[in-house]
Formats: C-alpha cells, sequence, structure tokens
C-alpha cells in the first residue's frame, strides 16, 4: 500500500467484548501499521480503555450513546439513530472514510445499505473472505450478507467475487465456481440451477460448478454461494482447521510451530473480516467473537482495501438482466 494509511472509523461498542478490545485493536492499527482509527461509542467507556492502555490522544473519539445487541435484526438495529453502528457508519459516510465493524453482520449490513449505498447495478451486496489454499487464496462469497439470494444476485455475487479477485489479490484472469452438492451440470437446489443457467453468459471465466471439498482445494479463485450456505462453510471450515491440528498436534507427528502457523491462516487474527462488496464505500465486517488482533488487521484490511478502490461488477444490470 503506498502513501499514507487510510483513517478507518471503527464501531468501537461491537462484538462480544467491546472496548476490551476495540480500544487495543485501535491501537495496535495506529502503533504496528501505521492506520488513523476512530473510535465511535460511549465516550466514557473509550477514554477509560484508552487510558488502561497508554492510549490517550492517539485515537480520535466519536461519542454514541446506544450499543446495538449482537442478537438485534437489521431493520430494528437500522432503527437505532444514536448507535454506534448508526453514528460510525454515517460518519465515515461524510468522511468519505472506510468502516469496521464486529456487529451482527445482519445489523450491520442494512445499516450500511441505507447510508453508503449500492453501488450502480447492484442488487445486494455479499461478504467476501479469501481463504488460503495450496496454490494461493480462493474468495468465498456470500459469507452472509444475503440469506436467501435470487439466481441475479449469485450471478453478481460472481461479478463481485472476480472483481476482487482480480484487483485486490492480482489474479489476472480469475476462474468462478458455483458451490453445488455435485460438479455435473444440472446439480443442486433451484436457486444453484438457475444461476448456473447465467454465469455462462457474463463477463468472466466460469468453472461451472464446484463440491465443499473444493473451496480448499484450489480448484477455482473464486467460491460462489448463498449467504446462508456461506457462513456456514466459513465456520465449518474454521472448526475443521481448529480440531484436526488439535488431533495432529496430539498426535506429535508435525512440529508445534509449524501447526500453530497454519493455524493462524484460518484465523479472524489474520483475515481480520469479510469485504462488503458492492456499496458506494468500503466496509469490513468482523467477527463478533474478534479480539483486538483480529480487530487491528480488520482495520488494516479496510485501509488497504479503500486505497486499493472497491471492486465493482461490469455493468451489473446489463449483464444479468434488468432488475425485478
Amino acid at each position: 500500500m503506498g502513501g499514507a494509511a487510510r483513517p478507518v472509523v471503527l464501531d468501537a461498542m461491537s462484538g462480544d467484548h467491546g472496548p476490551a478490545e476495540t480500544v487495543p485493536g485501535a491501537l495496535a492499527a495506529r502503533r504496528e501499521h501505521g492506520v488513523p482509527v476512530v473510535l465511535v461509542g460511549r465516550a466514557d467507556d473509550l477514554h477509560r480503555e484508552l487510558r488502561r492502555h497508554g492510549g490517550v490522544g492517539e485515537v480520535e473519539v466519536q461519542h454514541a450513546d446506544e450499543v446495538v445487541p449482537m442478537a438485534e435484526r437489521g431493520a430494528n438495529a437500522a432503527a437505532r439513530r444514536d448507535s454506534s453502528l448508526a453514528v460510525g457508519c454515517a460518519l465515515a459516510h461524510r468522511r468519505g472514510a472506510p468502516f469496521v465493524s464486529a456487529g451482527s453482520t445482519g445489523a450491520v449490513v442494512t445499516c450500511a445499505v441505507r447510508t453508503f449505498g449500492r453501488r450502480e447495478g447492484v442488487l445486494r451486496p455479499a461478504l467476501a473472505v479469501a481463504l488460503p489454499t495450496p496454490t494461493g487464496s480462493t474468495v468465498l462469497l456470500d459469507a452472509g450478507g444475503t440469506a436467501d439470494p435470487t439466481p441475479r444476485m449469485l450471478a453478481q455475487f460472481a461479478l463481485l467475487g472476480a472483481s476482487y479477485a482480480r484487483n485486490v489479490l492480482g489474479v489476472p484472469d480469475p476462474s468462478v465456481g458455483l458451490l453445488s452438492i455435485g460438479a455435473e451440470p444440472g446439480k443442486g437446489n433451484r436457486l444453484v440451477r438457475e444461476a448456473a443457467a447465467l454465469l455462462p453468459g457474463l463477463p468472466l471465466r466460469f468453472h461451472g460448478n464446484v463440491e465443499g471439498h473444493d473451496v480448499l482445494g484450489g480448484a477455482v479463485d473464486v467460491v460462489v454461494t448463498d449467504g446462508f450456505t456461506g457462513n456456514v462453510v466459513l465456520k465449518n471450515i474454521e472448526g475443521c482447521v481448529r480440531t484436526t491440528l488439535e488431533m495432529v498436534a496430539e498426535a506429535g507427528i508435525a512440529p508445534p510451530a509449524r501447526l500453530a502457523e497454519v493455524a493462524r491462516l484460518y484465523t479472524a487474527d489474520t483475515h481480520g473480516g469479510a469485504a462488503l462488496l458492492g456499496l458506494a464505500g468500503t466496509v469490513v465486517v468482523g467477527h463478533g467473537s474478534s479480539r483486538s488482533t483480529a480487530l487491528a488487521r480488520a482495520c488494516v484490511v479496510a485501509s488497504e482495501l479503500a486505497a486499493e478502490g472497491a471492486p465493482v461488477p461490469v455493468d451489473g444490470r446489463a449483464s444479468v438482466g434488468p432488475v425485478a
């Protein structure tokens, strides 16, 4: 990333741990990576944590009275105009800054869409996570933004994912696979089958259907699915990697340091969070359980994405047909 780091607005009351983790995360982003952070939340709580970590004056604080509970649904959360989520989104939009939150995914997506707006032609945004594979990375989307997309939305997710792989990860001609229960054409539920009929006509390299074991196998550069399935896949991967490495460690068949190194590749501390693609702004959604290291990484990722410019689909409306 060239030049000065882009300042980031962080929802400091978000996540399972709130200021106890967001404040040291913001300080780490500033101290270790040079990323300026604006903390949004209850000022008294934030200043208390800043004093505890010797960080008074290092980051800007913007007061917001309310806290959106982790179980809050999207529409209800957006109605809380004095919440750290709503105030943070508005501040980021006003300043043209990237926004980070580890709050409820539905709440963050709803508030971000209402505040930043979608890019022209985008039906719904999608959460994208770059997962390490033996040959590089695979972009998985949607990882939780839209649980019940239409086939046209899935087609746009493919465009967004390909653009992300090309512009952010540097893959010149990314291949795209549609997650299904079989690699053969015609396999899958109605959503998958109808999306599969749209994808060959898009300006991307469509590989065809892929299966669950292909997600980390490097079969394609981008794996497209609905937000419900994608979120389950992502958390299943994290759990399987953790459990498998624990079993290998107990068996004593690999050096513990190497196992820890592999495990870190699949933690939020490394990938920080998921980029919410398709918005007229940069938003990164972190895990609700994120600790300070993961939140610092999320701020760095958001700053880098903003510097790169948010990837957008190629003429999304013309490619997938008129908006219904």
